[in-house]
């Protein structure tokens, strides 16, 4: 999005953040979508989906990294990434973390939830799997940008490593955080 010419932040866990960024791409928007859309109206989602057996290995591996640091009292993740995590996959145990049926429930309980809500306003959310062919073209579209039929999306996030995003450098990135400070409230 950032190449596109969009303000951009990987997540959002300042008031500010949310006031500077045209987009955020994760945390906390994948649990607060219904919220954030009543907050900020005219607002576009996109809904990114993955083949079932692309996402279980995937998500799996994020959950099991992240758990301890997820069900911590006294320090772990900030609330925000607490909160989400634990709404989205609830109840989040080691146990359901395991469940491919678990998984695939909550899955396709966020895929349901997001396609209900937008269900009236079709125009207002894109679903696409990055990894398939044309989904590029398809988010131009969406946003009303020109046509490039030679580009498609680059991955950035291999091997189940999700601070690729740190490493970017661009004058349109938005910092998630005040200097790793967060606000209690978004």
């Amino acid at each position: 999005m950032l190449e596109l010419g969009f303000k951009t932040a990987h997540t959002a866990y300042t008031k500010e953040c949310f006031k500077k960024a045209q987009v955020i791409a994760d945390t906390p928007i994948f649990c607060d979508f219904i919220k954030l859309d009543q907050q900020y109206p005219n607002s576009k989602f996109i809904n990114l989906t993955r083949k079932t057996d692309d996402w279980l290995p995937s998500i799996r591996q994020l959950l099991e990294r992240m758990y301890v640091n997820l069900q911590r009292n006294d320090g772990g993740f900030n609330p925000h990434i607490k909160r989400c995590f634990n709404e989205v996959f609830k109840p989040l145990t080691q146990e359901n973390i395991a469940s491919d049926d678990f998984l695939i429930d909550c899955y396709q309980r966020h895929q349901r939830a997001i396609l209900n809500h937008f269900k009236q306003r079709k125009s207002d959310l894109l679903s696409i799997n990055i990894g398939e062919s044309g989904s590029y073209q398809k988010l131009l579209a969406f946003l009303n940008l020109p046509e490039d039929h030679d580009k498609n999306f680059e991955v950035i996030n291999k091997g189940g490593k999700v601070t690729a995003w740190n490493k970017i450098k661009h004058p349109l990135k938005i910092e998630s955080t005040r200097n790793g400070r967060i606000d209690n409230a978004l």
